[in-house]
């Protein structure tokens, strides 16, 4: 890339940042500092005007406690865009937050943003552009896949072959990665999300009780689990009865809510098995030394790892901090961009090399 005055101005005010746009959560990692914001990608909206009134937490609180003329959505789903004036506005905010200390009033901060490996070319054209518009002076983007295996750590520019598995709220992201690249990838819109909708529908049919996604989410992280635990747990589960409109709370067994999301787990198990179908032989003997890293957010599912093991007959283990190894992914290729460049992905179809000015 040329060099330009313009942008060497701006870097000596900005930060590098590398972005983990989630459908769930939007995780923030600035060269130098590490993790700096981690807040749900929830935008709370007025609806004359389109404008945002909360964004974060503060919007993730006001889920279904909103006002008739407020609503508070997901800018993103399925790991893609889904509202790009509110996604603008949600990466305009963070972008800001993470300069709070900055001199400068209006940041132009070098980005790296993960994205699905199954993303679009249209996709991947609103991740740059709503970027671009939310305040960057350069964007990248890199497959979160190889963003997460960088940051849980694995040897991806090595010969010796690695596999990641990264479910995060909307996405589930299986790829083999060695030399450098990607050797074979599967992405599937079947994550978190859908194992929240599995407990709501499980709720509701079992026991005609409607309860909220907060909830649903809530009983997926106290109680659920991918196999039976040593000791089973119960958690008492509000929402309202079908029947009669009126509050109701019952108990639920992690048991039930295993057998709730039994169909989605496996939907992942046979994903990861199409990608291992697809490997070569000498990746997959690799992987019996290597074993498969899970990171994202719904890695933390109570004995997943167990689960797949059992499924899959090779070792599965958990990254350090799962919910953030594709923030951190992006941090670190941020910071060793030579190193990282052939992870780098243009917006045509394959990846290209760049060089950061």
């Amino acid at each position: 890339m040329a060099f330009s005055p313009l942008n060497w101005f701006w870097g000596l005010f900005s930060l590098d940042i590398g972005i983990d746009l989630g459908t769930a959560n939007t995780i923030i990692n600035i060269r130098g500092k590490g993790i700096v914001i981690n807040e749900p990608s929830w935008v709370a909206v007025d609806k004359r005007t389109r404008e945002p009134v909360a964004i974060g937490a503060q919007a993730k609180a006001m889920v279904g406690r909103t006002p008739a003329n407020i609503v508070a959505l997901r800018p993103l789903r399925d790991g893609v865009i889904s509202d790009y004036e509110i996604t603008q506005a949600l990466l305009e905010y963070f972008i800001g937050k993470a300069h709070q200390q900055s001199i400068v009033p209006l940041p132009k901060p070098r980005v790296v943003v993960g994205i699905p490996s199954g993303a679009t070319e249209v996709e991947k054209r609103a991740v740059f552009d709503a970027s671009m518009a939310a305040g960057a002076r350069q964007v990248h983007m890199a497959h979160e896949p190889s963003a997460a295996a960088i940051g849980a750590g694995l040897p991806v520019n090595g010969a010796l072959g690695t596999m990641i598995v990264d479910i995060g709220g909307g996405t589930t992201e299986v790829a083999a990665i060695a030399v450098g690249g990607i050797v074979v990838s599967r992405s599937l819109r079947v994550a978190g999300d859908e194992l929240d909708q599995d407990i709501i529908n499980y709720v509701r049919n079992k026991y005609n009780l409607f309860i909220g996604e907060r909830m649903a989410e809530k009983v997926k992280i106290a109680v659920g689990s991918a196999f039976p635990m040593k000791e089973e747990k119960t958690i008492d589960v509000r929402g309202r009865n079908l029947v009669t409109g009126l509050p109701e709370s019952i108990e639920i067994s992690s048991v039930e809510i295993r057998e709730a999301i039994s169909a989605s787990i496996g939907v992942i198990i046979k994903t990861i098995r199409d990608a291992l179908d697809e490997a070569p032989p000498e990746i997959l003997s690799d992987l019996i030394d290597n074993g498969i890293c899970l990171a994202g957010g719904t890695a933390q599912l109570i004995n997943l790892d167990e689960r797949l093991s059992s499924d899959l007959r090779v070792r599965v283990w958990v990254a350090e901090d799962p919910m953030t190894c594709v923030a951190r992914g992006c941090g670190i290729i941020l910071e060793n961009i030579d190193e990282y460049s052939s992870f780098l992905v243009g917006l045509e179809r394959e990846p290209v090399k760049r060089t950061l000015s």
